[in-house]
Order: C-alpha cells, then sequence, then structure tokens
C-alpha cells in the first residue's frame, strides 16, 4: 500500500529509537501496553513505520515541558515516520489528526515540530486541489510577467460600505490589482456583508466595463459553513472574483467545501499562525502546512513578508515563498501572498533572495500613505519591482523614479 512520509524536528531526554518508536505506536496501532489483538499482521499492515532517525545536537535544557532526563541532556533528531494510507484513505481531518494530534502530548517529547509531508501519487486523483493557482489569479487579473499589486481596506472596522466602496473606486483608479477585506470583518454592524458586495461589486464592475481590467476583491466569507456559502454564492452572482478565508479559523473541512466550488479563487490568510510555528520546537513548519491547504484546494496563501513588521525572519519568509513555488502533483500551484509591513523598499531584497515575480505583493499603508495619494503608491510599487529585476538598489531605484523616491523619503526609515 501507499504511505505517506513525515519529518519531525524532535527533542528527548529518551533514548531516540524509543522516543521515535513510542511516536509511531501511539499514533497508529499501538498502546501503552501490549493488548489483545494487536497481533505481528495487524502491527505490519497498520503500524506507524520509523524510516529514520538523524541525530543532531545535545541540549541541557528542555524546550518545552516533558519527561525530566535524568542525565540533565538533551537530544534532538530529524525523524521521518510513514504510515499506510489504509489508516485514513483520503480524509483530511484524520491525515490530521494523525500526524499533528497527540503525539504532542506525548511525554517522552520535550519538543516536536512537524517540518513536512509526502503525499503519494493517487493524492492528486483523489483531491482536486487549487483551481486557479498561480497562473489562473494571474488571468483573473490579467497581470503577468510582474507581481499582482495588491492592498488591504483600513480601517478594518468602521467603514460604511459606500465608505469601502469610495476607497475601492480611488485604487481602481490608480491602478490596484488586488484588494481584500481585512481578516477582522466579515458581516458587522456599520457593514453587512451583502451592502458591502452590493457596494464594492457596483465600483468594481462599472470600472470593469469602462477599462476591461476587473479588480479582484477577496471578500472575507470566514463564518458557519452554510454563512460561508451563502455568502460565496453572492460573490459569484454580484460578478466577483474572490472570496478570503481564516484558514486556522474556519478549519480544513469548511475551506475544502468552499474551495470545491470552484467559481472563485480563495485567498487563504493564515492569521494565528504564530500560535502553530513561533515556536523553533512546537508545532508545524510552513512547508508542511501549505500542502495541507493546496490539497483542500486554496490557491493563495499568506507567508509574511521580508523585513516585516512581524516575529518572522527574513530565511524563513524566503522558505515559505520556495515551499509555495515547489511543485506538488505538476499542477496543485499555489500564488505566496506577501504582507506585514511592506512598501516598495522591500522589493529588490525580496527578488534578489526568491527571484521570482509570482506574488501577491500586498502594501497598506505603504500605498495608502505615499505622499501622492494611492496613485503615488501604487506607481511606486510597480516601480519598485521594475528596479528590482533591473537589479536596482534601493537607491539607484529612488534616483531613477520620482514616486519610488518618495516613498523612501516616507518609508525609508521605518
Amino acid at each position: 500500500m501507499e504511505r505517506i512520509r513525515a519529518k519531525y524536528y524532535i527533542e528527548t531526554p529518551y533514548e531516540l529509537e524509543k522516543a521515535a518508536q513510542v511516536l509511531a505506536g501511539e499514533q497508529s496501532s499501538g498502546t501503552f501496553v501490549e493488548i489483545p489483538g494487536e497481533t505481528e499482521e495487524l502491527k505490519s499492515r497498520f503500524a506507524a513505520r520509523v524510516e529514520s532517525i538523524t541525530p543532531l545536537e545535545t541540549v541541557t535544557e528542555p524546550a518545552i515541558p516533558g519527561a525530566k532526563s535524568p542525565t540533565g541532556k538533551y537530544q534532538r533528531a530529524m525523524l521521518e515516520v510513514s504510515w499506510s494510507i489504509e489508516n485514513f484513505g483520503y480524509n483530511l481531518p484524520v491525515l490530521i489528526s494523525t500526524l499533528q494530534g497527540n503525539l504532542y502530548e506525548i511525554t517522552q517529547f520535550t519538543g516536536l515540530k512537524l517540518m513536512d509531508i509526502e503525499f503519494p501519487e493517487s493524492y492528486s486523483e483523489a483531491f482536486k486541489g487549487p483551481r486557479f493557482g498561480i497562473e489562473g489569479c494571474r488571468g483573473l487579473t490579467q497581470v503577468y510577467k510582474r507581481p499582482l499589486i495588491g492592498t488591504i481596506i483600513k480601517p478594518s472596522i468602521g467603514l460604511s460600505p459606500e465608505q469601502t466602496a469610495e476607497l475601492v473606486k480611488t485604487l481602481a483608479e490608480a491602478g490596484i490589482d488586488f484588494i481584500k477585506d481585512d481578516e477582522l470583518l466579515s458581516s458587522s454592524a456599520n457593514s453587512p456583508f451583502a451592502k458591502r458586495v452590493n457596494a464594492v461589486m457596483k465600483v468594481i464592475n462599472d470600472y470593469a466595463d469602462k477599462t476591461g481590467k476587473k479588480v479582484m476583491y477577496a471578500f472575507n466569507i470566514s463564518s458557519e459553513i452554510d454563512e460561508m456559502q451563502r455568502n460565496y454564492d453572492k460573490i459569484v452572482q454580484s460578478g466577483g472574483t474572490c472570496a478570503m478565508i481564516s484558514l486556522n479559523s474556519v478549519g480544513i473541512s469548511a475551506a475544502k467545501k468552499i474551495c470545491d466550488n470552484g467559481a472563485l479563487a480563495i485567498h487563504g490568510h493564515r492569521n494565528g499562525w504564530g500560535m502553530m510555528n513561533r515556536h523553533p520546537l512546537l508545532g508545524i513548519e510552513f512547508p508542511a502546512y501549505q500542502k495541507l491547504w493546496r490539497l483542500a484546494g486554496v490557491d493563495q496563501i499568506h507567508v509574511n513578508g521580508i523585513q516585516n513588521k512581524f516575529w518572522e525572519s527574513d530565511d524563513s519568509v524566503v522558505r515559505s515563498i520556495e515551499a509555495c513555488l515547489k511543485p506538488m502533483f505538476g499542477g496543485f500551484s499555489v500564488l505566496p501572498v506577501v504582507s506585514s509591513g511592506q512598501w516598495g523598499g522591500q522589493a529588490p531584497e525580496t527578488f534578489r533572495r526568491t527571484q521570482t515575480v509570482d506574488l501577491l505583493y500586498m502594501a497598506g499603508g505603504g500605498i495608502m500613505g505615499h505622499p501622492f495619494g494611492p496613485t503615488g503608491g501604487v506607481k511606486a510599487l510597480h516601480q519598485a519591482w521594475e528596479g528590482a529585476v533591473e537589479g536596482l538598489s534601493v537607491e539607484q531605484a529612488a534616483e531613477k523614479y520620482l514616486e519610488f523616491r518618495k516613498s523612501v523619503e516616507k518609508f525609508g526609515k521605518k
């Protein structure tokens, strides 16, 4: 039978082999004592298998609480474990329960992080994956050979549908490619969902009729499943092209249910990510995380940004972008969404580190707060990326482009 392989970064006060066998047993056919029915035949077919153990450094302080070491030493290692897909078939929630469930509770580990997952080819037949991905999102926005330039409506809470639509009109006329709701807004007292869709899509559709360019607006449909479906349908009926989901809030089953509709590009916001990843020896690493959401069908997913306002390092952001761009089953592409305190000044380093323009590059204040207004902000981001691809430094691009120079003057010290 086909097997799924998972790679873990672990820390344990026990012998590595013993700790690994505890994990494999707990997450498949075993328990803490031998029981009737647990035959060798059953274990050979359904038990998880330890594929490899690569010892790493030894430390004297545990990363997280767990069993105490009698020697005061804690061994770290990379561990690979595999499971027969007979155990869970193509059931994503049970797969996640297997790869990320009670193993985090096991006392034998004082650190454990899921680093990556390898899926067998049959998963590409069982899951449709992203309907749009990179090329589809480019097709919907008619943006090629450069990043999609996007922004977020701010303030996130408090604007009326009419005020939101007025901002969208300004941004569309400025040449924006993509706009999204904030993750804090779905349907609020001041901005009921249907009224916001009506107001915003009138602006977008009118602008498309006049110019041929349809701005992609990601309306936040995160809610209970039935409400999400109603909101999804409202966007489709109104001529929209995108819906946003807060992935960690709605869960993988709800996200997949929405993705399976296939009519809209799905913008996956990963708010809550730090809770799952910020500790170096607890949670899940982005290469594994984004594969699960690709299976569910998400078309765009957040990766943070270079020199961001949060805790994540530039190296981590680069690895996340690379993970998104790594082929999966030959067609499950997902568009990396670069955001978090971005303006044009990070474009040269982003391109230098990743060598790609297959990005949705999001700037909020970097566009709206430009000295020349949103039109200058959008133009400055285009200039920043033109300069980045040409190999220009921030200083060189500032000499060449007026709007970008004004961005440097305003945002360069922040």
